[in-house]
């Protein structure tokens, strides 16, 4: 959206470009999801459920990414070679993706449901503390790469012909994201520098809310870059604030409101069987 030349692409393109997008921001969503609902609603346990759930989201993003690269490679190879040929690529990146991503997994799938057996045995503070540092350790490179082109698209030359409002409002996502990549990070640290690495149940509430606190300044710098981009895309200020605003509503809800109303649901199932 920065690229000097994004301005000479077709009204259409740039609506298209638009949606990938948004298809990309689900995608996101949806595979940074697991990590919170195991914290969450299962609280760090390796429940046959936590699994589960993880493999359907995870299997879920899959449909959104490749769409969004086919549209972003629509947009590209329709500016340079015109239409026809920028709608063959588009649909053959979607094909070769969905081919390989789902096709292949498809056809190797096989009946595991017996491997992870039921049962009742809470997971060892060991292993919860491992996952909650792996599952920090696989947002914070998004959180980074964000960062890095945040900061570097303050440079170009298309955001100085921003108006003042969305500057503000990128240098706000900008420091939202920074703090949320520092939130990620502090775990690792805390674990290190305050228990020697050691295993401790202070240390596992301590780091699985720090990963929980993340979820927010990350969504609202997503959220923040949402509103600027559609801006670029369609100089209207109402829009991008609302898509703003919406993209900021859906990544809460979906990452924090859900799985605690989940949480709540499933205590309530457990102080009461039927």
């Amino acid at each position: 959206m920065f690229q000097e030349r994004f301005s000479d692409i077709s009204e259409a393109s740039r609506l298209i470009h638009s949606a990938g997008l948004v298809l990309m921001l689900i995608s996101i969503s949806l595979l940074i999801a697991p990590s919170l609902f195991h914290q969450i609603i299962f609280q760090g346990e390796s429940r046959p459920e936590a699994i589960a759930t993880a493999t359907m989201l995870a299997g879920a993003s899959l449909l959104p990414l490749t769409v969004g690269l086919g549209i972003s490679a629509f947009v590209t190879f329709e500016f340079l070679f015109g239409r026809m040929t920028g709608g063959a690529v588009g649909l053959s990146f979607t094909a070769i993706g969905l081919g390989f991503l789902y096709g292949l997994g498809f056809a190797l799938k096989r009946n595991r449901k017996k491997q992870m057996p039921e049962t009742s045995n809470k997971t060892s503070l060991k292993s919860k503390i491992e996952q909650m540092l792996t599952e920090a350790r696989v947002i914070i490179p998004g959180g980074q790469a964000l960062l890095g082109f945040q900061l570097v698209a303050t440079l170009t030359k298309a955001f100085g012909e921003l108006p003042a409002l969305f500057k503000y409002i990128h240098c706000a996502g900008l420091c939202a994201v920074a703090l949320a990549v520092v939130l990620l990070m502090t775990p690792a640290a805390v674990h290190r520098l305050a228990f020697d690495g050691e295993d401790d149940p202070e240390f596992f509430k301590i780091g699985s809310r720090l990963v929980i606190a993340a979820s927010i300044p990350l969504a609202i710098g997503i959220s923040s870059d949402v509103a600027v981009v559609f801006f670029k895309t369609t100089h209207d200020t109402a829009i991008a604030l609302s898509a703003g605003a919406a993209a900021l509503v859906a990544l809460l809800g979906f990452w924090l409101v859900y799985p605690a109303w989940h949480r709540v649901q499933f205590r309530t199932r457990r102080a009461n069987p039927v």
